[in-house]
């Protein structure tokens, strides 16, 4: 059966991009919300789930838990442990994934439609009835421990934790959901049932659902599945209060190479001029070769080997980030560099050429999205959570080919602030100096 499972896959990854989808939105018998799309030429189908909420709803001194816990939703359910559960999965030629974030638990199955009520009812099972028990809990919980001491060596990860420190005060944001080798040392089992009764809730749960599945069989499935959750998990959190002074802060590393991560507030997804943002920022740092600073830090200076602005809008926060690595000896003039161009961006705007050469690259590289059931599933998800309309892929690049010069002109001058900028620094930069930036 897994052999057919991976045909079916491949089957379903050759298929043409494709952004003309039809979601119908399908309500259970019990109430439950889903989008479908119906594709039943392949036996097959993807099935996402998401609770909004996710480790940012770690109980205060348990950082960690939601994290543990979700890594344990594979490891035994019901009456099966984790060999037994694996085997039951194998048995029916069914995947499922479980990952969490700051912002979202999310759940992802695919199955064949031939043992669709066998591969939901174990689902179900891991959902709502995870053994937890002592041994997958210490075996899990040393493959966290492993991954934190590894990130204590990672200047990325380094970086990311000093900003996010920086930047989000007492927010959860401000720590890794991952937790610390302390607090996840600390964790019991029964601190992973509460995190669990936190978290998988109908309150906060989105449903995205692609393949061979009428609305007639998805809404009993749905009531099956996930009736049984709890109708409330625990109150969300609150926005985040940012706070990015402009400046430069190192973090010793021995190593030849620095690595800046660098930000300031962003914006957020909701917001009318959101997308007038993606074509500033395809412009100035998207990560193409074509950007202004790929041109300026690497092709023009050979500063670095790849630097890349991002907009990063969560739930409670909005930032707008970016990263570089150079020579140690080189690094102070690539942020030099990065903050001219944001300076400039942030006075003069775009080229009439830059605009339509982003705007181009954006409206084509959509449909590429849409490459298989699973992918389409998690972005009708994503659609809900935004609280974005359901024909929102049909409308999505004419959004964008209407933003203007105008729009981004003025979306640059309030957006970019060049002197609030932050840059986190890991490894041992010359000529350096950590503080505010120079004037």
């Amino acid at each position: 059966m897994r052999y057919i499972l991976a045909m079916m896959m491949a089957v379903v990854l050759a298929l043409p991009a494709r952004a003309d989808v039809e979601i119908t939105e399908v309500v259970s018998p019990g109430g439950i919300t889903a989008w479908l799309v119906q594709e039943p030429t392949i036996p097959f189908t993807a099935l996402e789930l998401r609770f909004r909420g996710g480790a940012s709803l770690d109980a205060p001194g348990k950082r960690g838990a939601t994290n543990l816990m979700t890594g344990l939703l594979e490891e035994g359910a019901a009456d099966m442990d984790a060999r037994a559960f694996a085997r039951a999965l194998e048995g029916l030629a069914a995947s499922f994934g479980y990952d969490v974030g700051d912002d979202a638990l999310s759940v992802s199955a695919r199955f064949l439609t031939e043992n669709r009520d066998a591969a939901v009812d174990l689902l179900r099972a891991s959902l709502l009835e995870p053994a937890f028990s002592s041994e997958a809990v210490e075996r899990v919980r040393q493959q966290v421990l492993t991954g934190l001491l590894s990130d204590e060596k990672d200047p990325d990860e380094l970086a990311a934790r000093a900003f996010d420190t920086l930047a989000y005060g007492g927010h959860p944001y401000a720590t890794s959901y991952s937790g610390t080798l302390e607090s996840v040392s600390a964790l019991t089992r029964d601190d992973l049932v509460a995190a669990h009764k936190a978290v998988l809730a109908k309150d906060r749960l989105y449903v995205g659902v692609v393949g061979d599945i009428t609305p007639e069989e998805l809404g009993p499935l749905l009531d099956e599945l996930l009736g049984d959750l709890p109708e409330t998990g625990a109150p969300l959190p609150q926005m985040a209060e940012l706070d990015i002074p402009a400046g430069v802060t190192v973090i010793d590393y021995e190593t030849p190479q620095s690595v800046a991560l660098f930000g300031q507030a962003g914006m957020a997804q909701e917001d009318p001029d959101f997308f007038a943002a993606t074509v500033l920022n395809q412009v100035l740092g998207g990560g193409s070769f074509e950007s202004r600073l790929m041109t300026e830090v690497r092709e023009k200076r050979g500063l670095t080997y790849g630097v890349y602005s991002y907009l990063a809008p969560r739930d409670y926060a909005a930032v707008y980030m970016g990263r570089v690595a150079s020579a140690n000896e080189r690094i102070g003039e690539a942020i030099a560099v990065i903050r001219d161009e944001w300076a400039k961006a942030a006075s003069q705007g775009v080229t009439e050429d830059e605009l339509r050469d982003a705007k181009t690259y954006l409206t084509g590289a959509y449909p590429l999205r849409f490459d298989g059931n699973a992918p389409i599933a998690r972005i009708m998800v994503g659609m809900q959570m935004l609280g974005l309309p359901i024909d929102y892929i049909a409308t999505r690049n004419a959004r964008v080919e209407a933003v203007t010069m105008d729009d981004v002109t003025r979306v640059a001058d309030e957006l970019l602030t060049p002197d609030g900028l932050h840059f986190v620094v890991v490894g041992q930069p010359e000529g350096l100096e950590t503080g505010p930036l120079p004037e």
